[in-house]
């Protein structure tokens, strides 16, 4: 197992990403708390990490409150006496988990929206961050993984209050590399191109099952690999970061997307004429 006896913090962990990763994590010995807004649904999670054998907590925490977020760390330290590994998945295209579609103008984006979606992507990463390093550096170990976006690099469609803070993450991610190095602490983004999880529900939400589908075939036309990713595709790259088979690196931006950016054609332009 490559995560016998570690112990992960998994945000936004239960759906999606989070959700694929924290099961994934189990199945390699790796005992995990699941935090997220949803405490229902991460319980839910919980429970199948508990079918893998591990333990784990589910903790309700909004993690742009610096506050709670300490919180949530204190509970971890109590319960495993340790913090291995932080996830740093929470986020949406907009405040409230994905439920409308990130997609504005820059002239659409109000001033409070721009400070939500800014907050919950960039503020709560640097938050846990900050909560979390003290007790990696305390024991001489640790593996960070930010979730950033592709969409920072080659937007796929127009959305600066999310790309800004997704291109945030990367900037974070890349400043904490020389701090953490001689601690033996890892700091990795992960960047997930088109993959088939809640972040969608705005866009999709109207649609039947049928139409659901039909417009995520749509949009893996214009992946050079011919699908959309699943929340098991970005988990394998987690494992590879959360375990020693990448101890010799730090400060990698991964670009997990079936191969994009290498066509002028965005997905979502392929999705839009598929589906017009």
């Amino acid at each position: 197992m490559l995560l016998l006896n570690r112990v992960a913090i998994i945000t936004g962990g239960a759906k999606g990403i989070g959700r694929g990763t924290a099961i994934k994590f189990a199945e390699e010995g790796c005992d995990i708390a699941i935090v997220d807004i949803s405490v229902k649904e991460a319980n839910e999670t919980l429970q199948e990490v508990i079918k893998k054998g591990r333990e784990g907590l589910a903790i309700e925490c909004d993690i742009t409150d610096g506050s709670k977020v300490r919180d949530t760390v204190n509970k971890v330290i109590n319960k495993f006496g340790k913090i291995d590994i932080l996830v740093n998945n929470a986020g949406a295209g907009s405040r409230g988990g994905g439920r409308t579609s990130p997609i504005r103008s820059m002239a659409e984006v109000t001033e409070e929206e721009w400070d939500k979606v800014v907050s919950l992507n960039l503020k709560g990463t640097f938050l846990c961050c900050k909560e979390v390093v003290p007790h990696m550096k305390e024991n001489g170990y640790g593996k960070i993984i930010n979730v950033s976006s592709l969409g920072w690099v080659t937007p796929p469609a127009i959305a600066p209050h999310y790309h800004a803070a997704k291109a945030g993450v990367i900037g974070l991610t890349h400043d904490m590399v020389g701090e953490l190095a001689p601690h033996n602490i890892c700091v990795n983004a992960i960047l997930p191109g088109p993959i088939r999880t809640p972040f969608y529900n705005g866009m999709v939400a109207s649609m039947t099952d049928e139409e659901k589908d039909a417009f995520f075939k749509a949009v893996g036309k214009g992946v050079p690999l011919g699908r959309v990713g699943t929340p098991e595709d970005i988990a394998g790259v987690m494992l590879f970061l959360a375990s020693e088979l990448s101890s010799f690196v730090t400060g990698a931006s991964i670009i997990v997307s079936g191969g994009l950016p290498m066509r002028s054609t965005s997905a979502f332009a392929m999705a839009d004429m598929e589906q017009n």
